[in-house]
Order: structure tokens, then sequence, then C-alpha cells
């Protein structure tokens, strides 16, 4: 299951704002959102899953994810492109090609300066080898060194969550499957969660689609891009899910939080990011906002977005 940029069955994930706004209702009001997401403290992770000793983020760490940036890549990709290189951006994550076949996206990054090192793909429905064997000489082409599922277990037309255990199990263990074959393509799978892996399973309320991710795919094969606004849309502090998990997220979608858990540009919103970043350093940090370019807001807003989280990060003191 997919969107139009993510995966293969075609679907708006536009539909899914309307859907998030619904589901807000499943850890309470506004107040819950900032006493969450403000956090309690820094627990911090010590020794090398923290910071590393760095009083910055690395620049050549810092992506953005280029739906978020939808809209303008339609009306003008090469400038877009260039726009993000000027802003300082060398790598991205692409949730699609933008209407160009893979050769000509690649050409369009290439001319910019950067290089997509991640993309978001989904995993066929049922799971077909060959399909995913595509995909995956795509992501060559590319020259990327992650491929991420975007999402799984909703359906934006109706907003129902598959909520029951076997059918999660069945996908983690189609990661497994597909992330076997990742690396043997000499990339790395990933995961992107929402907030609705964090609801309790109808059948087994004593877990999450979450734990089942955790528990039932293998951690040589599968990695978590943790989606940090969703976390505490789900009700869950980051920290805790770093703490669990130790190692197995590889990236962050960068992505900040307003008081009525709307979206709001890196470093406006509520989320304590140092206090994140502190406690694990990763690969990539990712930034992302899902309605930039939706009306109200114009399709040129999504670069001042791209700016104004490219300029957070890279400035962002992890000092204690």
């Amino acid at each position: 299951m997919g969107t139009a940029h993510e995966g293969s069955a075609g679907v708006d994930r536009r539909h899914f704002l309307a859907t998030a706004a619904a589901t807000a209702a499943a850890i309470g009001g506004s107040g819950t959102f900032a006493a969450t997401a403000a956090g309690h403290g820094d627990r911090g992770g010590g020794g090398d899953h923290g910071h590393g000793g760095w009083d910055r983020i690395p620049r050549d760490r810092i992506s953005v994810q280029l739906y978020t940036l939808r809209d303008q890549l339609a009306i003008d990709l090469q400038g877009t492109l260039n726009a993000l290189g000027q802003i300082g951006y060398r790598r991205v994550e692409h949730a699609g090609f933008v209407g160009r076949t893979v050769t000509q996206f690649k050409a369009a990054l290439d001319a910019a300066g950067l290089r997509a090192t991640s993309g978001h793909v989904g995993i066929p429905q049922p799971f077909n080898a060959e399909a995913w064997s595509a995909s995956l000489r795509d992501a060559q082409t590319l020259r990327s060194s992650y491929i991420v599922v975007p999402f799984f277990g909703i359906d934006f037309g109706t907003g129902a969550v598959v909520r029951d255990r076997a059918t999660w199990s069945a996908f983690a263990r189609d990661l497994n499957r597909a992330g076997q074959m990742a690396r043997k393509a000499g990339l790395q799978l990933g995961y992107h969660n929402h907030n609705w892996e964090f609801f309790r399973l109808t059948d087994d309320p004593s877990r999450t689609a979450f734990d089942v991710l955790i528990e039932e795919t293998d951690r040589r094969l599968v990695h978590f891009e943790l989606d940090l606004f969703w976390c505490f849309r789900g009700a869950r502090d980051p920290v805790d899910i770093l703490d669990r998990i130790d190692g197995r997220v590889q990236q962050y979608h960068v992505k900040d939080l307003r008081q009525d858990g709307g979206f709001e540009d890196v470093g406006a919103g509520l989320i304590d990011f140092a206090r994140i970043f502190r406690t694990q350093a990763v690969a990539e940090y990712i930034v992302e906002r899902d309605d930039a370019g939706t009306p109200p807001r114009t399709p040129a807003q999504a670069i001042d977005t791209a700016r104004v989280g490219y300029q957070y990060l890279a400035n962002l003191s992890l000092r204690r």
C-alpha cells in the first residue's frame, strides 16, 4: 500500500491529513501534545549512542524529504532542486520521480549538486520479488544508501487502520524478505512510522503494531526511520523508543508540532529536538513538513520550510 509518489497503490497522502485530525483524540487534547513534546529533562543515551561529542549536527547529514516540496517540484523541478542546493543541502530523500524516469530525475539532482541518498518506496502487496527488484535497481541508479517503506496499515479512503496482529506479522515477514533483497543490492531497508502503529491491537490489546515490527523484523535487515512528529502524535516519547530499540534508528524525520497537533516548520513548534538528538546520533536528519504547499500555504512557502529546517539543524547546539 502506498501513495501516488511513495508506493504502488496510487493513493494521495493528502487524504491522510484529514484522517490525522480525526485520530488526534486518541492521545487527548493539545495539552498532551505540549507536555509530551517538551519532555521531562534530558535523559541522554551516553557513550557511542549519544551525539558523539558533536556541538552541531554535521551539515552533510542534513537532508530534506522532497514530499515537502511536491507542488513546487511539479511546477519547476530543476529550479526547486537548485534552490535546495543553494540553501546548503547536499542530500535529499525522494518521494518518487516527479513524472520523470529515474535517469532523468538523477540528472536533475546531479545538475543541482544533490544526491538522493534515501527514497520512500512501498513494498508490493502482496509481495512481489520482481517488482521489488525493479525498485532496488532504481535506488542503485540513484546511488542511494537507504530505501524506506513510507507506511503500512491504513486505508486512506476510509481512514480505517489495520489493528490485528496477523496482518502486521505478515507485513513484518515481507519487510524481512525485502530487507534481505535490499542488503544483497547494497542498500539498507527502513520503515517510516506514523501514529497508528502505536494504537493498541484489537486482538492483542497488550501489543501495538510497532511492538510487532520491533519484535518480528530482523534488526540486521530492517531499521527504523523515526518520524518524531508522529511519535508524539501517537503519544510516544522518541527518547523512550530510542532506549528500547537501541541502535535500530538510522534516520530521523525532523518534523515539528504545533500546540493544536498540526504541522509546523522545524524549530518553531513544541518539540525539543536537541534532547532527542543527544540521545542518539543517526546517519540522516531529514526535514519534512507534510502540509507545505497545501492551501492556504503556497508551493513557494515549501522552499521557506526547507530553508528554515536546514538553518535550524545546522545551528542547533547539542551541548548539554
